[in-house]
């Protein structure tokens, strides 16, 4: 009840932190990797489907986060374990260059399930809306938790999402730009930076979970 309200500065503040915790235009070249055995339309069908969860997710954290986490006793550092095996997985398949290939030869409902897949993981979680981003919402939505701030962080994600969107919507002039060539390079020099992201994710829920395990 006696919680101070945010201002403007605040939730500017907010949307400021989950552009640089986010980094939407590291995750680009992602995106691009992702994204370059797609039609245009399955592209523009993707970064929607990535984006709105982005959202989905960001307002459940915003809402339900802290309760969801403690109803099933899930700490945020073993959500950041998950998240990094998952990163690695994927980061595996980019350096072998098999990200896409199998997906071209299949059926085209499966192909369009798989599109949507990769829209929502792991583009939005966990890269967009991962351990970081949740946490960070969680964390402000408790210390300011009136009815007028929680409308304010769901504009601020709401916008965020929207810029993101917008952001990712260049993607087909960079694809032109680069070429089929720079697209598999990129694509390898991304999968071992999203591996060594995967890693550094396991590393600190493990250093969290396990405090003198790795010291």
């Amino acid at each position: 009840m006696g919680h101070t309200m945010l201002d403007l500065s605040g939730y500017i503040k907010f949307l400021v932190g989950m552009f640089a915790l986010v980094n939407p235009v590291g995750i680009l070249p992602v995106f691009i990797s992702m994204t370059n055995y797609q039609s245009p339309a399955a592209r523009d069908k993707t970064n929607l489907t990535a984006n709105l969860s982005v959202a989905i997710i960001l307002w459940c954290s915003l809402f339900l986060g802290d309760t969801i986490l403690r109803t099933f006793g899930i700490s945020i550092d073993s959500f950041r374990i998950a998240g990094g095996i998952l990163i690695v997985t994927i980061a595996m398949s980019m350096i072998s260059g098999k990200l896409g290939e199998d997906k071209q030869n299949k059926q085209e409902k499966t192909e369009t399930a798989i599109r949507d897949n990769v829209g929502v993981v792991p583009l939005a979680l966990p890269l967009m809306a991962g351990p970081g981003a949740i946490s960070s919402t969680i964390v402000w939505s408790t210390r300011y938790n009136s009815w007028l701030d929680y409308l304010g962080f769901f504009v601020a994600i709401a916008l965020f999402s929207f810029c993101c969107w917008l952001l990712f919507r260049a993607a087909p002039l960079l694809v032109r730009l680069l070429g089929q060539t720079g697209i598999n390079v990129i694509t390898r020099i991304m999968g071992l930076l999203l591996m060594s992201l995967g890693i550094e994710f396991i590393v600190t829920g493990v250093k969290a979970s396990f405090p003198g395990l790795l010291s």
